[in-house]
């Protein structure tokens, strides 16, 4: 007689085979969730800018998420623009954040540059000075000098008024042409409070080459720095930026001072992207 005419039902399985089934099952959701979450970890590994890709997706404009800066790696810079499924999305972040304007004191390099990258940074932040010391020279030689990549600062003062009081300052030596030498010295070391009180800033104007201090310091506390600097912090907190140093290069989130080789892998795939975008790829 078949199994299915022995009018005989099948046995209930035991308790501890249910349990092992159901251990089982759940073990298998748990790797598929694992496999699933792996996917966009270059960008949840940035955690002060997935903030930037909810909050920046909500507005339509786009960015990631940057956090401890671990250096995740993204995908291959061989790759084409198309094979990264993030790229339209970094593609309006790019034009959300970069002002790509004539004269811009607070730029470095051409301003039809490929590569933009946006830096948001503190005076009191030691990381931001590492970056400044490091990195951004060799970033200097080897992308802005060839007219690959453009550098555009933002003030995001975010440890009080002292650092408040330094962002307005490099401001005002905008004015006069002199941020970039003023942002450097502010960060040839480390200086915080009263290191940073406006006639130690005033010093350090005149050693960057700023040559009316009486315009600097009016400057610096004039409206105009104010709100200059006010502006700069909003666009950050409207991409959920919680950290310092935090950068997009071309729209690609990179958190802290991250190594060398983390942004030439940026700028080669955020060139690659605009390359690809030129060609109608």
């Amino acid at each position: 007689m078949s199994p299915q005419s022995s009018g005989k039902s099948p046995k209930p399985a035991k308790p501890s085979q249910a349990k092992a089934k159901a251990k089982a099952q759940a073990q298998g959701k748990a790797k598929t969730k694992a496999r699933t979450a792996s996917l966009p970890r270059r960008l949840a590994a940035l955690g002060a800018v997935l903030a930037l890709v909810v909050a920046v997706v909500a507005v339509g404009m786009a960015i990631g998420k940057s956090g401890s800066g671990s250096g995740k790696r993204g995908p291959s810079a061989s790759g084409t623009s198309s094979a990264d499924p993030m790229q339209p999305m970094y593609e309006q972040a790019e034009r959300a954040t970069s002002r790509r304007q004539d004269g811009d004191p607070l730029a470095l390099g051409r301003k039809d540059a490929p590569v933009v990258l946006v830096e948001y940074a503190d005076y009191q932040c030691s990381y931001c000075g590492k970056f400044t010391r490091d990195s951004q020279p060799e970033l200097v030689r080897k992308y802005v000098d060839e007219g690959v990549l453009r550098i555009e600062f933002r003030n995001f003062p975010i440890f009080g008024k002292d650092s408040e009081r330094a962002a307005r300052a490099s401001w005002a030596a905008g004015q006069q042409g002199k941020f970039w030498q003023f942002h450097d010295e502010v960060y040839a070391k480390l200086r915080k409070g009263d290191a940073l009180a406006e006639d130690k800033l005033a010093d350090m104007a005149g050693k960057a080459g700023v040559s009316d201090i009486d315009r600097f310091r009016s400057d610096l506390n004039g409206s105009a720095s104010e709100e200059a600097v006010k502006k700069d912090q909003k666009q950050g907190y409207d991409l959920g930026v919680t950290s310092t140093p935090s950068f997009l290069v071309g729209g690609r989130p990179i958190a802290g001072a991250q190594p060398m080789a983390a942004f030439d892998e940026a700028i080669a795939q955020a060139r690659a992207a605009a390359a690809a975008k030129k060609n109608g790829k």
